[in-house]
């Protein structure tokens, strides 16, 4: 099964914090790379977690995606930057 996913990662004090928003899966490193890694991995523990108690296909529709045919399709996300006067 292919999942295609977003992530977002920014700097937080001396650490990389990455974060999927589709599945709301969240991990951190030193650097952006590692982030990254550290993100993938805990998204591959938590979607092989999900399989193994038989919740995936539940928990993949509660968080907005599609099962088409034999795919599953991600729901749309939109990420912008907006300006503010605070």
């Amino acid at each position: 099964m292919k999942l295609f996913l977003t992530s977002k990662i920014w700097k937080e004090g001396k650490h990389y914090v990455a974060y999927n928003p589709e599945l709301e899966v969240a991990s951190q490193g030193k650097t952006l790379e590692e982030a990254e890694k550290m993100l993938k991995e805990a998204i591959g523990l938590f979607i092989k977690t999900a399989k193994k108690i038989g919740t995936l296909n539940q928990v993949l529709e509660e968080t907005g995606f599609v099962r088409k045919e034999k795919r599953w399709l991600s729901p749309a996300i939109s990420i912008s930057s907006l300006e503010m006067k605070a």
